[in-house]
């Protein structure tokens, strides 16, 4: 069975398919609740996929809101009522000391918690506000981070635990760009968005540093479509909003909104 799942997969996935296996069959057999970290999305789909393929099975998830990108996941038998059922997550309401400070962004508030020693899955998404930064953990974590966490880079910061009800969410931020491109392929539509030649963007590819929709993607030829997300490690991530008709020189019109 396990091997036959494993064609569904990518080779490098084979170790969370493993565990996300593991915690189906014990729900199915042995009656086990499990409570996962935070899943991103790529690992969410491969652990709904698992449970789809097992009827005696069942999920909730959890991230804060509805529309959440990183996630919690329980597992249960399927005669489990999990409406109650706690998902064991606080927000942490970090605030710096000086609002008059060079602003904040995404990667300052996640390098500051994962300087704590904290693990990535611990950590589920990061609202950066106007004010300061909402930060979804679980809760067995919040207490350590809010007495430990004293600076966000430079910047003095103050942290108090919140119960999620009391989340701020921020508004997906997305930079426009109108490109055209003579294909749709990977490696074309990233190096104009990253600014880089096609032979530089080949680099983080090969290594493994991007994905497309969450998945590690090493094919510089694949090709995009409307809708995916991809992720450049050290350069951001970006996604395809349209892709339109063909220009007389025979160039792809593509929109892109790169993630701020």
């Amino acid at each position: 069975m396990k091997n036959e799942i494993y064609g569904h997969f990518q080779p490098d996935e084979r170790p969370f398919v493993d565990r996300a296996y593991e915690w189906v069959e014990n729900a199915a057999r042995y009656h086990e609740l499990k409570l996962t970290d935070f899943l991103d999305p790529r690992q969410g789909y491969i652990l709904q996929s698992l449970v789809n393929r097992q009827p005696d099975v069942k999920l909730k998830w959890g991230g804060g809101h509805e529309e959440a990108e990183r996630r919690r996941a329980l597992i249960a038998p399927d005669y489990r009522d999990l409406e109650d059922e706690d998902m064991s997550l606080k927000v942490l309401n970090i605030t710096p000391a000086e609002q008059k400070l060079p602003e904040l962004e995404h990667g300052d508030y996640m390098g500051s918690l994962l300087g704590l020693g904290i693990k990535r899955s611990k950590i589920g998404d990061i609202h950066v506000l106007e004010d300061g930064c909402h930060a979804v953990v679980t809760s067995d974590i919040a207490d350590y981070l809010a007495l430990h966490m004293s600076s966000v880079g430079r910047a003095p910061v103050s942290v108090e635990i919140l119960p999620v009800s009391e989340l701020r969410r921020a508004e997906v931020k997305l930079d426009t760009m109108e490109l055209t491109v003579s294909s749709l392929r990977l490696d074309g539509i990233a190096a104009d968005v990253c600014r880089l030649s096609r032979a530089k963007i080949l680099v983080p590819i090969k290594a493994g540093r991007v994905r497309v929709n969450w998945k590690v993607e090493e094919d510089p030829s694949c090709h995009l479509n409307e809708g995916d997300v991809v992720s450049v490690q050290g350069f951001g991530r970006f996604k395809v909003l349209e892709v339109g008709g063909l220009t007389k020189k025979a160039r792809y019109r593509i929109r892109v909104g790169k993630f701020v």
